[in-house]
């Protein structure tokens, strides 16, 4: 999942969701020639892949690379060197390269106490095209750099449909960025994303999105000691300088609090909500009619955050495969829809940090860990939480009956949580400039113990 956002009036969120395949070029023809693309076009259906049985987008990916990364036939890897040993690029063609892209993480956090190790399973599962429905609007490729026949790093590039369609600028995204402590590494895939945008029309390219706005996002460049909570991500504190070596310049921050889950709530919360009294009622999740809710918290969120910054709507799809976490992994309780004068008008979800549950885990459990997991999220075996949706319908924003929703939908919450045993809750992500919610939140949590970072560059 990802957009995990909380606004005030038109700014900021409290936050956290390719490929058709496609034959490579002769190496005779070169490289194709870069394509404009429309903002309608639409995603071309995939064609059935060499491997039959492979579920996943990353079949069939071998694309012409460009940029510092080296330049290579299209037909072959990429190369590029720092004077030592050459840094190889591979495009993830099959499932093995997919396991050796997905390996590249557990070499670079090896010896970082606050790293957690993702669930491989469900890491496989985000990569999937049958899997992942971020898949029917956007494309992407996945790259892997290799030194002396190890996996060093890894990226992935993304152009996304809908953000085309919805903010009319020619721009692609990269993601799913770990590489080791080494310049040439970084340029090398840097460079072979940039390329493959490039080609693909668009004129600019940002990033980090794992792999869209509504999912991981962000690099982190403050708060390295602190293990990442659920749909947050973890990085070295070098990955800033070597974007930055390459070109990057910062485009947003992001911030996260964390806030003791047995916090005093403020005379303002209490004086709006009796003063809208009457007005508001708060109910949580209806399981029984999951289809429906569901309905209605799509509609909530999209219309809440249709102005802002990045925004990218959660299609249908992606919110029903949301509701899979919201039904099996989430108490009912600790998902709040408001209504004022009897129809929807705000919504919140806390998820249980499933991070904390897997920390020891390792990312492949085997079956005595997976029971030993299910047992956790059985009996919600977790001490913290993550705010991680929030939104309040657009009308009512920066109102004084939409501040009195929003403070009774975290009074319910607040009282749920402190019943479940929750000891502390993150608020994440949010935008820095967004100074309104900053002042709300820091009169109770302080300042941020997080920091990350959204880095972007022309591509010429």
């Amino acid at each position: 999942m990802g957009t995990i956002s909380l606004r005030a009036r038109n700014r900021g969120r409290i936050q956290e969701p390719l490929c058709p395949t496609h034959r490579s070029r002769p190496a005779t023809e070169g490289p194709a020639p870069p394509r404009k693309l429309a903002m309608t076009d639409t995603l071309r259906k995939a064609p059935e892949g060499r491997n039959n049985d492979l579920d996943h987008s990353v079949e069939g990916m071998r694309t012409p690379q460009t940029g510092p990364a080296a330049r290579a036939p299209a037909t072959g890897p990429s190369e590029a060197t720092d004077g030592n040993q050459p840094v190889r690029i591979d495009p993830v063609e099959d499932s093995a390269d997919r396991e050796r892209f997905l390996d590249v993480p557990e070499r670079v956090f090896a010896d970082d106490p606050a790293w957690i190790p993702p669930l491989r399973a469900e890491r496989r599962a985000h990569l999937s095209r049958r899997s992942n429905p971020f898949f029917r609007h956007a494309d992407a490729r996945f790259w892997t750099a290799w030194r002396d026949g190890v996996p060093v790093g890894r990226i992935s590039a993304q152009v996304d449909h809908l953000h085309l369609e919805h903010h009319g600028e020619a721009c692609g995204f990269f993601g799913m960025l770990d590489a080791v402590d080494d310049p040439a590494v970084f340029a090398a895939l840097l460079g072979t994303a940039e390329g493959w945008l490039r080609n693909q029309g668009m004129e600019r390219v940002r990033g980090p999105f794992n792999l869209c706005i509504n999912d991981e996002c962000g690099l982190l460049v403050g708060g390295f000691e602190h293990p990442p909570r659920l749909l947050m991500g973890h990085d070295r504190p070098y990955f800033n300088d070597y974007l930055e070596a390459c070109g990057y310049h910062p485009s947003r921050d992001l911030l996260a609090y964390r806030l003791p889950a047995d916090f005093t709530p403020s005379p303002t919360m209490s004086r709006l909500q009796s003063r809208f009294g009457k007005r508001l009622a708060v109910r949580p999740l209806r399981r029984m009619r999951m289809g429906r809710e569901l309905a209605t918290l799509r509609s909530l969120f999209n219309e809440a955050w249709a102005g802002n910054w990045g925004f990218v709507p959660f299609t249908q799809a992606e919110f029903a495969q949301l509701g899979g976490l919201f039904r099996f992994l989430v108490p009912r309780d600790w998902i709040q829809i408001a209504e004022v004068d009897g129809e929807p008008a705000g919504m919140i979800v806390l998820l249980p940090d499933i991070n904390e549950a897997i920390a020891d885990l390792g990312g492949r459990p085997g079956l005595r860990g997976g029971l030993r997991l299910l047992k956790r999220l059985a009996r919600l075996e977790v001490k913290r939480g993550r705010l991680a949706l929030m939104g309040i319908r657009p009308h009512l924003q920066g109102t004084a009956l939409g501040a009195a929703t929003a403070y009774r939908m975290i009074a319910d919450l607040h009282a749920a949580a402190l019943d479940r045993g929750l000891e502390e809750v993150e608020l994440s992500w949010i935008l820095e400039e967004n100074e309104g919610m900053r002042h709300i939140i820091e009169d109770r949590a302080g300042a941020p113990y997080k920091r990350y970072r959204i880095l972007e560059k022309a591509l010429a």
